[in-house]
């Protein structure tokens, strides 16, 4: 029981760098923080609030962990990730657990090797220690799926946890793990980050391999962190960045991955900076209240902290951004060659195939039939119009950070609060990032105030977003005010254990 107690108080709301200071001083072993977070997912994603972030749990962490064990001190120093807990999102493939995309159909489908971002975090010294739940085959925003059900927001249970990375949202929320994977195509990063207080991450397009994880647009995709700390998230890009042969597009990495972006963390980071508020993405409606005062929080904390923060505008951006997205065009030759490169491993062979089973959520259904009837789609006169229209909104953006001189572009990540269970998601910013290659990190803004569902109120997520590579300035500025702030706090339905 006293030892129980001990490890909540070292465990829960745990970085990597606290864990690996509780090792060294032997207050805890490997086994004994694996033990930790099984036992929470254990007892809050099933039972209790039933979360259901968790789709499976690695059934080998446990041996892992008592291996790590037995390692040396100069072997755990090699290791930047050593006995970490990490959870994935269930379209990272693993070789030894099955990758989902929350999907009944692909309920069995196991991978012969772990995804590049993977081993990378294994090589690293990370423990996979659960798979999480997604919107099926991370196709919208409200993480349900035909596998895993409905994800519920710790912070209040009425509401969606944001999407599709929703489970690994929910669970690094309720600390199931340190660190965890997403996937952003639209804004499915940010999204789950900004409506679990966390911190998450969509890199420059290139900078992070996309080999080893279930494709919705091949332009479009990304895989990045999500974590509780934007230290954390310094530290786990560290890992994640890099080239991949198997997906060309990192080779544009080349030479603007850092030896380590820890390096630009500074709490002393906004003082002289130069900010852009983007006020088209302000909402001015009742419903956009909560969030807006949360805005205006922030940029006088910023404020007082040493930034300059202008309030910019994009001329007619709703009509620059206005059904930009490649998804529909590049989704079924994206899947199609996807489930071919699989050969045995794969349950179906074609979209085609996936439909005829007729598994899937009811979410998905009328947009996989459309997706469909897509002939040509990579090859249409369409798909290059929108490539054409997508640099239209690079020179807009490029052109609003010179003429302000702008270290980067702030707003919320949504204009209003995440929305309730059985809605469509609501008003989301994420397409300057998802439409430009630019990056954009989400991180804590502050809460709601408190309502009977949601008793320390409803997060409200903060995003920077800032030309290509300049992920070094996003992480000092971001870090700066949370360590100005410390805003970021646990949800209540998912107490210490006892």
């Amino acid at each position: 029981m006293i030892q129980a107690v001990l490890l909540s108080v070292l465990l829960d709301e745990a970085s990597v760098r606290s864990i690996h200071a509780a090792l060294e001083a032997r207050q805890t072993t490997c086994a004994q923080v694996v033990r930790h977070y099984l036992d929470r997912i254990d007892a809050y994603d099933d039972r209790g609030p039933t979360l259901r972030a968790i789709i499976a749990v690695n059934p080998h962490a446990i041996e892992t962990a008592a291996q790590m064990d037995r390692l040396d001190a100069a072997a755990r120093a090699r290791r930047p990730l050593h006995c970490i807990p990490v959870v994935l999102k269930d379209n990272f493939h693993t070789a030894d657990m099955p990758t989902t995309g929350g999907s009944l159909t692909l309920a069995r489908m196991q991978t012969p090797d772990d995804g590049f971002v993977v081993k990378r975090l294994r090589d690293a010294g990370a423990i996979i220690i659960a798979k999480a739940n997604l919107h099926e085959l991370a196709r919208a925003g409200t993480s349900v799926s035909s596998l895993g059900g409905q994800t519920r927001n710790p912070y209040d249970l009425t509401r969606t946890p944001g999407g599709s990375s929703g489970g690994t949202g929910a669970a690094i929320a309720a600390n199931f793990g340190v660190l965890g994977t997403g996937s952003d195509t639209g804004q499915s990063i940010r999204s789950p980050s900004s409506a679990n207080s966390l911190v998450g991450v969509r890199a420059t397009r290139g900078l992070v391999s996309r080999n080893g994880v279930i494709p919705f647009s091949t332009t479009q995709d990304e895989a990045g962190p999500i974590t509780r700390t934007v230290e954390d998230a310094a530290r786990m890009l560290d890992v994640m960045a890099g080239y991949d042969p198997a997906d060309p597009v990192t080779a544009f990495s080349a030479g603007h991955v850092p030896a380590t972006y820890t390096a630009s963390l500074d709490a002393g980071g906004l003082k002289g900076a130069r900010i852009g508020l983007l006020t088209d993405f302000l909402g001015r409606d009742p419903v956009h209240a909560d969030v807006n005062v949360v805005v205006e929080n922030a940029v006088a904390k910023m404020t007082a902290m040493g930034a300059t923060i202008v309030r910019v505008s994009i001329p007619d951006l709703d009509t620059l951004t206005r059904g930009l997205s490649l998804m529909t065009l590049e989704f079924k030759a994206a899947f199609d060659a996807y489930l071919a490169g699989l050969g045995p491993a794969a349950p179906v062979k074609s979209l085609a195939e996936f439909l005829a089973r007729g598994e899937m959520h009811e979410s998905l259904r009328r947009g996989l039939e459309a997706d469909q009837q897509v002939v040509d789609g990579p090859t249409s006169s369409a798909h290059q119009r929108m490539l054409a229209r997508r640099d239209g909104l690079r020179q807009a953006v490029m052109t609003l950070i010179a003429a302000n001189r702008l270290d980067a572009i702030l707003y919320p990540h949504q204009k209003r609060l995440v929305v309730p269970i059985g809605e469509d998601q609501a008003e989301r910013n994420g397409v300057l990032a998802n439409s430009t290659g630019f990056p954009a990190l989400t991180f804590p803004g502050g809460f709601s105030p408190p309502i009977p569902t949601a008793p320390i109120g409803v997060p409200v997520g903060l995003e920077l977003l800032g030309p290509e590579w300049s992920e070094p300035t996003l992480f000092r500025l971001a870090y700066a005010f949370e360590q100005g702030g410390r805003i970021r706090k646990p949800p209540a339905s998912t107490p210490p254990l006892k």
